[in-house]
């Protein structure tokens, strides 16, 4: 049958966000023992004791996932895995599913060519702000039950699970508890999806005007490598402030933690667990766009144009 050229593939919005949705929480269950080693690390405080400085307990991506499984099994490796898929479902579905809306408002209806970088970076910020002020209880929630390590024998866990530690917050802390750390969360989810969402879009054009280059597995690949590069690399400070922030009670704020840790842990500590986070988002955005490209095509219908 000869195709119609005539006509063209669209997307509803509500098949955007349930293919982004799927896309995300595909990526977070493959990647969540990453993570989990990158709060880890992030926690992990310089410890003294008079004038020797303590051996940190986790060392290396490889070597706190070892000590993780060794001292609290591997289903440790997936903690935090329900309240990270309730995140990708809500988070995810909409930070992706709302960008190519947002993108083309800002353009108008009538532009043609190629959309300016800028525009896209915009678009992120705007989607990654948007959708991390609806997700961030979820958030929070995850980072609380991935940075309960190991206990003393005898001590009990302060949460039995997600459903409880949303019950036990708002409980002992107050509703507006489940929104800890928002102020540096959606800096660095407006950050980190403007680096992924438009460092993808740019790379794979770029890919795509390259001769023999076509919009295939490959070039998603290679356009999911270079967005999870850059969303580490811009995102690392805020991504440590914020671990800090909602696995610790004690900052004030966020310039208090920002300042707290200058000047205990030194300027490298906004860049811990570097390794980790970029194998975590690198490995992420490449499962996570592959995924995307694919399911997106059980959503689209064809339209005459």
């Amino acid at each position: 049958m000869v195709a119609d050229h005539g006509s063209k593939t669209e997307i509803s919005f509500a098949g955007r966000f349930a293919s982004s949705a799927i896309a995300a929480c595909f990526a977070e269950l493959c990647t969540i023992p990453l993570d989990t080693a990158k709060v880890r690390l992030q926690l992990q405080k310089k410890a003294a004791t008079g004038d020797v400085v303590a051996i940190p307990k986790y060392r290396g991506m490889l070597g706190t996932v070892a000590t993780i499984a060794r001292e609290e099994g591997l289903a440790a490796l997936w903690k935090g895995i329900i309240p990270g898929l309730h995140r990708q479902c809500v988070f995810g579905g909409l930070r992706i599913g709302l960008y190519e809306p947002v993108k083309s408002f800002y353009v108008g209806d009538d532009f043609v060519g190629d959309i300016p970088l800028s525009k896209k970076i915009l678009a992120g910020l705007t989607t990654g702000a948007l959708a991390i002020i609806v997700a961030n209880p979820t958030d929070l929630v995850k980072v609380r039950l991935q940075a309960e390590g190991k206990l003393p024998p005898g001590v009990p866990r302060r949460y039995s699970g997600a459903m409880n530690a949303y019950h036990t917050i708002v409980r002992q802390e107050g509703l507006g508890a489940l929104w800890t750390g928002l102020g540096p969360n959606i800096a660095r989810n407006a950050i980190i999806n403007a680096a992924e969402l438009a460092s993808y879009d740019q790379v794979k054009q770029t890919i795509l005007k390259i001769p023999g280059f076509t919009d295939n597995v490959f070039t998603h690949l290679l356009a999911g490598l270079g967005a999870g590069f850059f969303a580490v690399c811009i995102g690392s400070p805020v991504d440590v402030v914020k671990s800090r922030m909602m696995g610790d009670s004690s900052y004030k704020s966020t310039l208090d933690c920002f300042i707290k840790t200058l000047k205990n842990d030194g300027p490298f500590a906004f860049y811990k667990g570097f390794i980790p986070n970029f194998g975590r988002l690198g490995s992420w955005n490449v499962i996570m766009f592959l995924t995307l490209e694919q399911v997106k095509k059980f959503f689209a219908r064809e339209v005459r144009s």
